[in-house]
């Protein structure tokens, strides 16, 4: 029977310099979770001040709560707040969203590189499974549960961040209510120095939206209407 779990810690930015390493190794008792970990790093460095400090985690590359337990070789990624100034970075909103908006909120004098995701609503659709023919869109409705979208946003971030760890900011903005065609439903900007892996992190973060963020889409066409739902 195992008795301990052993865990690989990476940090990044400002965690990384408090806890004097991007990279430590953490052995706990079997079926510790992620608040047990962070005690156990609260007492082995207590000059980082981690309790004072504001980060997410997460495990193995997807957005994890302290209640997460963890498994031997486990990796846990300790996540600071992304830069990109005082606009917020993970939003619901009810308004036209434009990419210059959203790519300011990720700008800084050492982001060398800024990626931008629009998606926007099309007029037609073709080969949907299950329904025969052309699907043609008049317009397009979004509702969302904004407060716990906006931290799955949040979350999902985290994550690109611990599987790219050059992206330095991300932001993600989706609009909700009535779409016109054309009109841009979401929004995503990936910052890093340079442009390696920020397109790669792009198609990842739309893709966890789409599973994901608590957002629902109403399609509106001459057949009538009806929500669309995943996979």
């Amino acid at each position: 029977m195992i008795e301990t779990t052993t865990v690989r810690v990476r940090a990044f930015a400002l965690l990384r310099e408090a806890l004097g390493a991007a990279e430590v190794t953490v052995t706990l008792p079997a079926g510790a979770d992620v608040a047990a970990l962070l005690a156990r790093l609260a007492e082995d460095y207590p000059g980082a001040k981690l309790q004072e400090r504001r980060f997410t985690t997460a495990v193995n590359r997807s957005y994890a709560p302290p209640e997460t337990i963890l498994a031997n070789g486990d990796e846990v990624a300790l996540i600071p707040p992304v830069s990109g100034g005082s606009a917020k970075l993970f939003e619901i909103v009810d308004r036209p969203i434009t990419l210059d908006e959203v790519a300011t909120r990720v700008a800084a004098p050492e982001n060398g590189a800024i990626t931008l995701f629009a998606g926007t609503v099309r007029g037609m659709t073709r080969d949907l499974p299950g329904r025969a023919g052309d699907v043609v869109t008049d317009y397009l409705e979004y509702e969302a549960y904004a407060e716990m979208a906006e931290a799955s946003l949040a979350g999902i971030a985290g994550e690109a961040m611990a599987r790219w760890p050059a992206i330095r900011a991300v932001s993600i903005v989706h609009r909700v209510g009535r779409l016109e065609i054309g009109d841009i439903s979401i929004v995503i900007a990936v910052a890093a120095a340079h442009r390696q892996d920020t397109f790669d992190a792009c198609h990842t973060i739309i893709d966890r939206v789409k599973q994901i963020a608590p957002i629902w889409k109403r399609e509106v066409g001459p057949d009538g209407a009806s929500w669309v739902e995943g996979e």
